[in-house]
């Protein structure tokens, strides 16, 4: 299988599909690139090579003791990047992996990069705070940490069952199998690691990082997202980056690469083609 070394020796694995220009994708947490296959076939079956890697700590990735925060996940992305000596990229960030990328342009800069897409994404920052009021407050993560440790299995289950997919809404019935998959991705991430992550996506500052965005940018945001409210996430982002166009999902929630997974990909490649 393939993998690249990062600079403390972690391997990071990756999967390679289809061939032309490069797209590379970011998963969330505490998911893997699997939860990336709906996009990554169709983009690669329409004319470009699409990458897509576990985060380190999660899927078939090493599971590092350190490293479970955004500078070491972006450098992570960068040595992928560097590696296969991509260029002219379109990196793509679902939630947690919008910040990854959001990081990755802060401390690598848009020399390889040619667009940016932002999906469902925790930028520019989550965590309500005096200069940052209308983020989410830290008891909501306090609580995902306490989950975490106390039964984590469950705690997935939980998450699938209910704000992920927006099941726990009236009227919406997303299949099990899409459940099941989100629950069997997420206990493939190592526990240490899947728990610092938490704070990784919901602590950390973003907001210099998007004002570096210097390509186009789009921004995809469900309107019912209970995991990443839209104005805390894609309005908000939208809004600070200046490349930046906003597509916004009615009614949609945080994991519309599975619910809403055609209509994303359309909009991708229409975004790519442009």
């Amino acid at each position: 299988m393939p993998y690249v070394t990062a600079a403390d020796g972690a391997e990071i694995f990756y999967k390679d599909w289809g061939q032309g220009r490069p797209v590379v994708l970011s998963h969330g947490w505490p998911l893997n690139s699997d939860s990336w296959e709906a996009q990554q076939l169709f983009l690669a079956t329409h004319g470009y090579r699409v990458l897509a890697h576990d985060r380190r700590g999660h899927g078939r990735s090493s599971q590092t003791w350190h490293g479970n925060e955004m500078n070491t996940y972006a450098d992570d992305l960068a040595t992928l990047i560097d590696t296969l000596d991509l260029r002219d990229v379109t990196l793509v960030g679902f939630s947690t992996g919008g910040g990854e990328v959001a990081r990755y342009v802060g401390r690598h800069a848009t020399g390889r990069v040619a667009q940016l897409a932002l999906v469902s994404a925790v930028p520019p920052f989550m965590l309500k705070t005096d200069d940052n009021p209308g983020g989410v407050p830290g008891e909501v993560f306090d609580a995902i940490r306490a989950g975490s440790l106390a039964d984590r299995s469950q705690l997935y289950r939980d998450l699938a069952d209910g704000p992920f997919f927006g099941h726990n809404r009236p009227g919406q019935d997303v299949s099990q199998g899409i459940r099941d998959a989100f629950w069997r991705q997420s206990l493939q991430a190592g526990h240490r690691n899947a728990y610092e992550s938490i704070a990784a996506f919901s602590a950390t500052d973003f907001r210099a990082d998007l004002d570096a965005f210097d390509v186009p940018t789009l921004v995809v945001h469900g309107d019912d997202d209970q995991v990443v409210p839209i104005d805390v996430g894609g309005k908000a982002s939208a809004a600070r980056i200046k490349t930046a166009t906003l597509k916004v999902y009615p009614g949609a929630p945080h994991g519309i690469t599975d619910t809403h997974r055609d209509q994303l990909s359309a909009d991708l490649l229409d975004f790519l083609n442009s």
